[in-house]
């Protein structure tokens, strides 16, 4: 196995790290000049024909040279790792022909789409090793930053840290609010995941009991695949694109200096107004839109600045686990502006209009009680269950990574919901680990957490949302356009390997 020590090693920031309280810090690299120029994912709007923008999408294996004279096996999207940005613009159709040349099975999510359930990807919508998928869906997602990643039945974290996954950018020529839009000169993608390698190069996967039960957390950063990356901003103003693609690693981001940023956007688009602020946590699957300022040939870096640790002690090797979960501070990306810089700079003071759906439309108030604990109990043997005040819903009981009890059965429908109706969503947390929620088919709004009203930044449209220990978020969603008694949508932990091993479940519109 490559030492820890080569690839997270311990920062020398003195006085500066000292005023920031930030401790001890661990970077991807201890050598600046081993860093690398950040990879930026190429583009592909498709082929307009029929009526709709056509993209034609092949999963495949390939291998990556991630650190020096190493070659790692990968999957990659149209390349060897990761896919391609796509850019939708919303109300226009988008045909995609999704090929599978894995050798075994996978799937492609749409994430944070309203679609129809057949067109969603996930589990049910399982593409064969040698075969072809090919849904078909309008965009009607406002302008934002989204993502792509295989949602295979007990497979997604494997599939996704090999690479399945890639950025998609919805555009709206009616809502220009004068942003950065430049791809890859001052609009960034920014796809930030953790990886573990051996000495041979390889990506172990699932190797430690920790791996099954935190989920998998590697000990080298990559942005866009690159391992110690920098970037040379050409322009004063950044419009960074971040997405917390990790496996479940939550990412608590800030610059080496502490200077200030502004979050413009989230999940599921603009914010009303901009944000400031020094600290941003994205757990998995979250994404945010930032703006950040730069001087002429100034140098600073993206880092991960540490968590305390915010959850009871356990006995044992479980309380290690915890203990050392999120906790280490490490570099993320390198910029190193240019000494001269485009003077791009503008902000404006709104972004967006955000209807808020009103609580007083909801019809249903459903609970979600996210577990982890012994007593396994499959939905298959369940009788009528309680996961919604109307009694119609999945019902309660242990279970080791379960939501009410349950663990995640391909034909167990856990919640139906009346079509076109508005409903809230009670999710606790009784595990000692948070959790990200994510709900398929579309965007929610965060109502309060344990009462209170949730920061500035998380009042924009939402998929998935962070769930503490002992938390109880409340979110409102609408339920319309698709109404299908067949075919379920899932909602789910984000860190995948809880999902993959249950703590997921499905709701079909009725």
């Amino acid at each position: 196995m490559i030492s820890r020590r080569r690839v997270l090693q311990t920062l020398g920031y003195g006085l500066s790290a000292s005023m920031l309280g930030l401790g001890s810090w661990v970077r991807a690299q201890d050598d600046s000049s081993a860093r690398s120029p950040l990879n930026i994912p190429a583009q592909d709007s498709g082929t307009f024909f029929a009526g709709a923008s056509n993209f034609e999408l092949n999963l495949q294996r390939g291998s990556h040279s991630f650190l020096p004279g190493l070659t790692t096996e990968t999957f990659g999207i149209n390349g060897n790792y990761l896919g391609p940005t796509l850019r939708f613009k919303r109300n226009e159709r988008v045909a995609m022909q999704v090929s599978n040349r894995l050798g075994e099975p996978s799937t492609l999510h749409w994430h944070g789409f309203h679609l129809p359930p057949l067109a969603d990807g996930g589990p049910h919508q399982e593409i064969a090793a040698n075969q072809l998928w090919s849904p078909a869906f309008d965009v009607v997602q406002f302008a934002g930053t989204y993502w792509y990643h295989s949602h295979v039945m007990h497979g997604s974290g494997g599939q996704v840290y090999k690479g399945l996954a890639g950025m998609i950018i919805v555009d709206d020529d009616e809502q220009d609010v004068s942003l950065p839009n430049s791809y890859g000169v001052d609009d960034i993608p920014l796809i930030i995941q953790d990886r573990r390698f051996s000495d041979d190069g390889s990506m172990p996967y699932l190797t430690r009991y920790e791996d099954r039960v935190m989920g998998m957390m590697g000990d080298t950063i990559l942005v866009n695949g690159t391992v110690n990356p920098v970037l040379s901003p050409r322009t004063r103003l950044l419009r960074l694109r971040v997405l917390n693609g990790s496996n479940a690693r939550t990412y608590n981001l800030g610059f080496s200096d502490n200077r200030t940023f502004y979050q413009v956007g989230s999940d599921g688009g603009l914010l009303d107004a901009p944000v400031e602020l020094t600290r941003l946590q994205l757990a998995v699957a979250e994404r945010a839109e930032i703006l950040v300022e730069f001087d002429p040939g100034e140098e600073v870096t993206l880092v991960n600045v540490a968590l305390p640790p915010s959850f009871p002690e356990f006995p044992g090797a479980m309380s290690e686990m915890m203990r050392s979960l999120n906790t280490q501070g490490f570099e993320i990306l390198h910029f190193c502006a240019q000494a001269q810089l485009e003077d791009n700079r503008g902000l404006p003071s709104r972004l967006n209009e955000i209807y808020r759906l009103p609580e007083a439309a909801a019809t249903n108030t459903r609970t979600f009680r996210l577990g982890m604990g012994a007593g396994m109990r499959s939905g298959e043997d369940a009788g009528p269950g309680r996961g919604s005040r109307n009694g119609r819903g999945g019902g309660s009981g242990g279970g080791q990574f379960s939501i009410n009890g349950r663990l995640m059965a391909e034909n167990f429908i856990n919640e139906r919901i009346d079509f076109n109706t508005t409903e809230i969503w009670e999710i606790t947390n009784t595990s000692p680990m948070m959790h990200p929620f994510h709900v398929h088919n579309g965007q929610f709004q965060i109502l309060d957490r344990n009462g209170s009203p949730p920061p500035a930044n998380e009042m924009g449209w939402k998929d998935t949302v962070k769930v503490g220990p002992s938390e109880l978020v409340r979110i409102v969603m609408r339920f319309t356009d698709f109404r299908d008694e067949e075919n379920p949508y899932m909602y789910h932990c984000h860190i995948l390997e809880h999902e993959d091993r249950g703590m997921m479940g499905q709701f079909v519109i009725v």
